[in-house]
């Protein structure tokens, strides 16, 4: 395929997706739509890097990572990130959930070596499967390599149906009480002018503030996280991508890099499609035979690992005060995290919504613990299960 038309198969297949979430109002979510046209096309005429094709591969994938989520991190005021604590804890306990079924029943059911593979892709993103799919290949086990993989390429075909149901049942109660009045919006994504003049660095004038400026203080940010992550690597093994959250955000908190800024310099749209291709890209390992031999536990453990989840999220969601189904969203974010954490809020604000003030009113309820639970499991929690877990292989 040449490039442009790789590109445009690409982005015809994304398109189609979003058409068919704003035909059923957010029911049938875009990034499930898209995922099921990926899997047919790569079983059928598709080129296994398509993806890379038409131009998305992994340095602008990476790029576009660093910088998307160095962007979010400026979303996220201190203030705000400690008031999510909440959100946190039911992210954790959600993941303990998925670990005490898969563990027990899925081990005793499928076998130890598929439920101890299976459960770190399974309380996150790609990562853990790589970290997993590797050990198990190196020693001898091949259909449990595939099995890492194949669980973090298919675990979303439930979690987004479910998540998009959740967030528009509880959207929907949300919506129904700010219309009455019961429910009281207050508008904090504009700085004003008081705030600004108590940040270490002031806004850079309006006129200064073109999209290369804009773009290369997130840059710096980005730069700067990645490097402190590096340094530290050795010490504490944490993600560099937790690293680009908590430099948006302090950067965001002294004034150096604006709320927003991919929004603000035109770029987040592209940014995000960037990053979508290249998750869907996973699904050209997903063949037809695979599936049909690890059907079984695939399904079984992905199924009692979300079960699992929703018991123990939604019970201590209940006790901090969300509702059951804020609480099982937020624990859903391990099978997919960030940016179908975004998208799936978007689209169910969107579809609820008469206005933007009431869309920016459910973004600003549900996008922070959304966030939040996101990266709490992918990023953070996954890898350290899988880190411990590869050593029972």
């Amino acid at each position: 395929m040449s490039l442009l038309m790789a590109f445009s198969i690409v982005l015809i297949i994304l398109a189609v997706g979003d058409v068919i979430s704003a035909k059923t109002k957010a029911f049938i979510p875009s990034v499930f739509v898209a995922a099921l046209l990926f899997l047919f096309g790569f079983w059928t005429f598709f080129p296994g890097d398509i993806v890379a094709q038409a131009g998305f591969q992994t340095p602008v994938v990476y790029l576009s990572m660093y910088l998307l989520i160095t962007h979010m991190g400026t979303l996220l005021s201190v203030k705000e990130l400690a008031a999510q604590w909440r959100s946190v804890v039911i992210a954790l306990v959600g993941i303990a959930g998925i670990i005490s079924l898969t563990m027990t029943i899925g081990s005793a059911v499928f076998g130890f070596e598929a439920a101890v593979t299976a459960t770190p892709p399974l309380t996150g993103g790609v990562v853990a499967a790589i970290i997993m799919n590797e050990a198990a290949a190196g020693l001898g086990l091949e259909q449990m390599a595939v099995l890492a993989i194949i669980t973090y390429v298919m675990q979303g075909f439930l979690g987004y149906p479910l998540t998009s149901l959740m967030l528009k049942i509880e959207g929907t109660r949300l919506i129904e009480g700010y219309r009455k009045g019961e429910i009281e919006y207050k508008e904090v994504e504009a700085d004003t002018e008081e705030e600004n003049s108590k940040k270490l660095i002031p806004p850079v004038p309006e006129k200064y503030s073109t999209t290369y400026v804009l773009l290369a203080k997130l840059g710096l940010t980005a730069w700067a996280a990645v490097a402190v992550g590096t340094f530290l690597d050795p010490y504490l093994g944490i993600s560099p991508f937790v690293y680009c959250l908590i430099f948006g955000v302090i950067a965001n908190a002294i004034g150096f890099v604006e709320k927003r800024p991919l929004n603000l310099s035109n770029s987040f749209g592209f940014l995000i499609t960037i990053l979508m291709a290249f998750i869907f890209a996973g699904l050209s390992d997903a063949t037809p035979t695979m599936l049909a031999e690890l059907a079984g536990p695939l399904v079984g453990i992905i199924v009692f690992g979300v079960t699992g989840m929703a018991i123990l999220s939604i019970l201590i969601g209940k006790l901090l005060g969300y509702t059951k189904e804020m609480s099982f969203a937020i624990a859903l974010t391990a099978l997919y995290g960030f940016p179908p954490n975004y998208i799936l809020t978007e689209e169910g604000a969107k579809a609820l919504a008469e206005n933007e003030e009431e869309k920016k009113f459910l973004m600003s309820e549900m996008l922070p613990e959304m966030l939040v639970g996101g990266f709490t499991t992918v990023t953070i929690a996954s890898v350290i299960i899988a880190g411990i877990f590869v050593n029972f292989l």
